[in-house]
């Protein structure tokens, strides 16, 4: 990038700058939906005691929607107005407060990665949310909203570039600029239809909690008492004697029409959900790393740097395991929206994977890999723990029972069954799963594949792990057993029930790969 185009987008050395003149309306419009309840409140309560209705009231509700409004753009001008940054040598400084002054300085070898976010409103105005990932996570991360995109794009690589050392870019540089990346075939893409497939295994009920919990805060605007027993027995008595009336064939359609309404709304809600967050997804290997791109009305613009790439997991669900469908992501450094991993393909075929593996620098698992289990004892001791506290509270419910001679209900001599069932299928699940569970060691590469219905294998490289540390416990020392922790600065892997000889050979030969290699020079 030239110093020209820096100059007309990117801040001064050491000057304060502002965020765009836009931002404060954009932010004072995203605020507007929280006002809807107070607003409601304020509604009712000035309606039901002064009486207006009709056109009073209609002008009741648009003065109170101006005010909120009005309020909502003094307060986000003067947080505006209050809000400086500024771009220096070594670090990005911002102060902020109205009444309170607070300032925070972020050296650049603390971000890890910067990444553009664009919400509805903001992407309409052509503005940007420049986020610094620091590893802090949550709160605690750095972001300025919003900036132009060129002024956005050209910060981003500032940042990278006093990050990582090099110096920035002279006028007559041939560097090309980011749209050139455009031109290149992206690694994995996801078009419509492939969306709508995705959208099918992305079965959600959320938007009945949702519909559930806007009935549940919003039950004052009802014509009814929510809560009222009464209203509801008297609503469903005559259906309920013509359901009951019909016949076990009618039932049975009954409830399935019931089941099949709430399904038709799960799959919806996937559908949504999934275009939502992941329309026009697109993932590219740039010379920058790895940069994806997805989303509707919130469009957000990550670049993974190739070397801050600690881990791969391959990921599957119960259903979409039996279409062949398969989840990439990378274990990174920097966090995708607090998580600390980056979703790179979440929905694509093994042929589509290997190759975004084998651009990140890692292999998938060869045929003649020597797959290990954890040992016997770990799994007997998960399932006597698992299911024998189970069990105990099932004998419990069933001593208290007898001694205190209770009468609650007519099956209460068959409560402690309960528990101790659930106590005999933890433990039965706990012994099934030590023939799926499994864990190898390569020349290069570590490999944890886990869970049956939904299996993850997680591969990490041996030059990369930060730490190995083997822990045991009680049980674990006596049965000879340990937890073998492996140290990820993006994250974490563990292999459970590891024998401890085995742990140990693992440890010598994870700790010879570490030392051969400076983590802070991998490129």
């Amino acid at each position: 990038m030239s110093e020209a185009v820096l100059e007309h987008s990117a801040p001064g050395e050491g000057e304060p700058q502002r965020t765009d003149p836009l931002s404060f309306a954009v932010k004072a419009l995203m605020l507007l939906p929280q006002l809807a309840i107070p607003l409601a409140f304020a509604f009712f309560s000035i309606t039901r005691e002064s009486g207006l209705e009709g056109f009073g009231g209609i002008t009741l509700i648009l003065l109170l929607i101006a005010a909120g409004i009005a309020l909502n753009l003094g307060i986000a001008w003067v947080q505006w107005r209050r809000f400086t940054y500024r771009v220096g040598a070594a670090d990005i400084r911002v102060e902020s407060g109205i009444l309170s002054r607070s300032a925070r300085s972020v050296p650049y070898e603390r971000i890890q990665d910067v990444s553009l976010e664009q919400k509805f409103v903001a992407r309409l105005l052509g503005l940007v949310e420049v986020r610094f990932e620091t590893g802090a996570g949550g709160k605690d991360e750095l972001a300025l909203a919003y900036l132009s995109q060129a002024q956005g794009a050209a910060l981003r690589e500032l940042v990278r570039e006093r990050r990582d050392g090099v110096e920035v870019s002279v006028a007559g540089s041939e560097s090309a600029p980011v749209e050139a990346e455009e031109t290149s075939a992206p690694l994995f893409a996801m078009g419509p239809k492939r969306l709508f497939t995705f959208g099918l295994f992305e079965f959600s009920l959320a938007l009945v909690a949702v519909l559930a919990a806007a009935v549940q805060q919003l039950d004052f605007l009802l014509p009814f008492e929510l809560w009222d027993a009464d209203f509801w027995m008297q609503t469903f008595a005559g259906p309920g004697q013509q359901l009951a009336a019909a016949g076990p064939v009618l039932q049975i359609i009954g409830v399935l029409a019931l089941l099949a309404t709430v399904s038709v709304a799960g799959v919806i809600t996937g559908l949504v959900r999934t275009f939502l967050r992941d329309w026009d997804f697109r993932l590219d290997r740039t010379a920058k790393g790895f940069r994806r791109r997805r989303g509707l009305f919130t469009r957000t613009d990550v670049v993974m740097p190739a070397h801050r790439v600690q881990a791969l997991r391959f990921t599957t669900g119960i259903v979409r395991r039996r279409f062949g469908w398969r989840g990439l992501k990378f274990v990174s450094l920097a966090q995708d929206s607090g998580a600390a991993n980056h979703v790179v393909a979440p929905f694509a075929r093994d042929a589509e994977l290997v190759p975004i593996a084998e651009a990140a620098g890692f292999t998938p698992p060869p045929d003649d890999l020597q797959w290990r289990r954890a040992a016997k004892a770990h799994r007997i001791a998960s399932a006597v723990i698992e299911g024998g506290i189970l069990v105990l509270i099932g004998i419990a419910i069933e001593i208290g029972l007898v001694v205190f001679d209770l009468d609650l209900f007519p099956w209460q001599k068959l409560a402690g069954l309960i528990p101790v069932a659930f106590g005999i299928a933890a433990a039965s699940w706990q012994i099934f799963l030590w023939r799926y569970e499994r864990h190898a060691l390569g020349k290069s590469q570590l490999y944890i594949r886990t869970g049956w219905l939904a299996p993850t294998l997680s591969i990490g490289r041996r030059v990369k792990l930060q730490s190995v540390e083997i822990a045991q416990g009680p049980i674990a020392r006596r049965y000879g057993f340990a937890t073998l922790h492996l140290g990820l600065a993006g994250g974490k892997l563990a292999i459970d029930g590891i024998p401890l000889e085995r742990a140990r050979k693992w440890r010598e030969a994870i700790l010879r790969s570490i030392a051969t290699s400076d983590f802070s020079e991998l490129t």
